[in-house]
């Protein structure tokens, strides 16, 4: 499982013009399943980003986090984190889980995170979707459950 997690201060996701989620500061969160993935991963990543300490504190250091500030979540499902590119110049998703797997662990990752209490939106899973989003900082960061 892969994530790529963003600071913001707003984000949205919309589709077909309306809009699916809305946060104020907090993390827009762009979630990859693989095959393999399971709750086990799902468990593992959702603690981690829970607990990232980096929210600036009144010293502008990384001291702080999202359970800490009381941040909120955009969740938002990407295939397209597992995008192969070895080989010609098309993009190879077949590390990518099946919608009929990665559904199911993307649902149980943002019942995680409010199961803690994080106000948390979400996308359309499996939609074209368009994310707005003011990075903060920047802050980005990608976290693969296989390096924890």
């Amino acid at each position: 499982m892969k994530a790529v997690i963003q600071r913001v201060n707003k984000g949205s996701c919309t589709v077909e013009d309306k809009v699916t989620g809305k946060i104020a500061t907090g993390l827009v969160i762009l979630l990859g399943i693989t095959q393999n993935d399971t709750e086990a991963e799902v468990k593992k990543l959702s603690e981690k980003i829970l607990n990232l300490r980096i929210f600036a504190n009144e010293d502008k250091h990384f001291e702080q986090s999202l359970l800490e500030t009381k941040g909120e979540a955009l969740v938002i499902s990407q295939f397209t984190l597992y995008a192969e590119t070895k080989k010609g110049r098309r993009p190879d998703f077949n590390k990518a889980a099946k919608p009929e797997v990665a559904k199911p662990l993307y649902e149980k990752f943002i019942e995680e995170l409010r199961n803690q209490g994080v106000k948390t939106q979400e996308g359309v899973f499996g939609a074209m979707m368009n994310i707005e989003l003011v990075n903060s900082g920047p802050v980005t960061i990608i976290i693969d459950t296989n390096s924890l």
